[in-house]
Formats: C-alpha cells, structure tokens, sequence
C-alpha cells in the first residue's frame, strides 16, 4: 500500500489568537462552539484581530487528522477544495511541508475558506468558519487511485451538510468498499449529530469499520448519558469506536473489547485539534504495527501534546524512539 490513510474534508486554513473574555464578547459569538460566517463576517472578524500575535496552519477536521499522522513518520493523503489565491498556496505549501500527498485542482473563483480560532485563558476555542469554495468539493475532485492504494480512508462529518460536499464523501465511501480499502468516519461536532443522527447511524450500521465520536457526540447518538453504556451501544453497530472523554482519556472498543486508555495530565492552553490528532495517532498504530492498546495509548498522549500549545500542529511531534517508549 501506498498510503496509511487518504483523508477528505473541508480545506480551511486555520487562523488562531488568544483572546480575552471581553474580546470573545465583543465579537458577538457564543464560546465554546462553531459558527459558520460569511465572507463579510469573517472580514470583519479578522480585522478586529489586527495587532495580535497569529498563528496560521492548515487545517479543516480531516486535514488535522492526515497532518497528524504524516507528522508520526506515516504516509498520509488528502484531498479538499482550494482557491487559487495566496491562501490556496499556503494550504497546500504546508500540507505538503509535513510529506502529506496532495494533489488538488484549485478553484479559479472564489477564495479559499478559513477558520478563525479565538482561544480564551480557559483554553476554550471559539471557531469562526468561513467554507468557501471548501464547499464546492464534489465527486470529480475524489482520487480513486489514491483511495485503492490506502489502508484506510477518513472522511469528516462535516461534510454531510453540504449536497456536493456529501456526494464527494459517498464517493469516497463507495470507492473504499469496491477497493476493499477500510473506512473511518468522525462525527465531528455534537450538532451534526443532532441534526443527522438516522444519516450516522445507517453509515455506522454500514460502511463505516471505525467510528470516532467524543463524549458529547455519543451521548446524543445514542440518547444515554453513560460514556460506558455509549461506547458499548455504538459496538452493536460498528466493529470498532473511538469514544473521547476530554481529560478522562478515551474508551475503545475492538473486536468486543472495551479498551479504556487514560488521559494525560497537562496544563492546557488550547483544545483545538485534540480530538483531530487523536485520530491521526490512533490510525498511524493501528496502520503501521501497534496494537490498540498502544496506538490508544499513542493517541492519548498525542492529543494531549497538541492542547498544551497553541495550535493543531505538534511542536517536534514523536521520534520514533518515543513513540516505542510510549507504547511499549
């Protein structure tokens, strides 16, 4: 195989700043959740962050997820949508900068979207997005021969909301099981959950061979406000699930096997993409030897690195002697 995982979903690059409270509030926005902008809004959202210190990467769920993985030594591919502007080329230089594999048609309308992050003292991220021509993803732009050469495909749940953005992951869907290429999905975010929970729930009861969800996501999926009870509900449906439980760590289930993996205590500073390399990490074991005890384990400190800086990239990531010493 070519690639550990191809991941799809909506390319957006990622905008970050800390904020204060006050800040939060004046700008408008609930704390804590995501809310999609518009051109104009994000225009004005980003002006008001003039002056303060930036960081800028690639990101968009499953862009975190492949980066993630890249950046443990494993091979990874993505495919999302791009505008042709300095936006475009930054996305793809810094995809790129970490070995992923991508190869996109930029759109020459439009602009590419971001994702404006406000990071309160709390560590709670306030995420502006702006899609963008990330929500022109269709069918034509999926990559068959990069899907047949994958362990894995992984796609986000995001892109549910959207008719091609949809079409574009049941394409991907459907080119892994003809492939016999296994498929990972995320839930992404509880709302999704809430408004398409049949939609998850045939895909899980389907396609899908490993479900990612956190505490909140599989509470509303399942209608029961016991993780433990979750977990076990979501295995009726799915032979594998990932369930997040913040700083409690996370709780596995493979093969009928409930695996709980402890958290690791750190001081954080920023949720955003904790749940997103706990993904990339977990699929990097289970692809490149690990067992899921240990590629649990790998995640669980994984995410835990990410919220302890700011930003969806690890600062060094793991050597590779690290990560023996952290699984064995």
């Amino acid at each position: 195989m070519t690639y550990d995982v191809f991941g799809i979903g909506n390319a957006l690059v990622d905008i970050q700043a800390q904020v204060s409270d006050d800040q939060l509030r004046a700008a408008g926005f609930d704390k804590g959740v995501m809310t999609l902008v518009d051109d104009e809004q994000q225009r004005r959202l980003l002006k008001s962050l003039e002056g303060l210190p930036l960081n800028r990467c690639a990101g968009g769920s499953a862009a975190n997820t492949i980066m993630g993985i890249a950046n443990l030594g494993g091979k990874a591919a993505y495919t999302g949508k791009i505008a042709a502007d300095e936006t475009g080329k930054f996305f793809l230089k810094d995809m790129r900068r970490q070995g992923v594999t991508i190869e996109v048609v930029p759109s020459t309308d439009g602009q590419t979207g971001t994702c404006a992050v406000m990071i309160t003292e709390d560590a709670q991220r306030t995420m502006l997005t702006n899609l963008a021509v990330s929500s022109t993803l269709t069918e034509s732009d999926v990559d068959e021969s990069a899907i047949a050469d994958s362990k894995y495909v992984y796609i986000e749940g995001y892109l549910l909301t959207g008719d091609t953005t949809k079409a574009a992951a049941y394409k991907a869907i459907e080119l892994a099981k003809k492939h016999k290429v296994k498929l990972a999905f995320t839930a992404s975010d509880p709302f999704l959950v809430n408004m398409l929970r049949d939609e998850m729930i045939e895909l899980i009861e389907g396609p899908v061979d490993l479900f990612f969800c956190n505490e909140d996501e599989a509470k509303s999926l399942t209608q029961n406000d016991d993780p433990m009870e979750c977990v076990r509900e979501i295995h009726r449906h799915v032979d594998n699930v990932a369930l997040t439980l913040g700083p409690n760590g996370s709780l596995l289930m493979h093969e009928g096997e409930l695996i709980p993996i402890e958290g690791v205590a750190v001081n954080a500073i920023d949720t955003t993409g904790a749940g997103d390399l706990f993904a990339g990490a977990l699929l990097y074991g289970i692809t490149n030897g690990l067992t899921w005890k240990q590629s649990g384990d790998l995640a669980s400190y994984a995410s835990a690195r990410i919220v302890s800086q700011l930003g969806a990239r690890m600062e060094g990531g793991f050597t590779k002697d690290e990560i023996r010493a952290l699984t064995s």
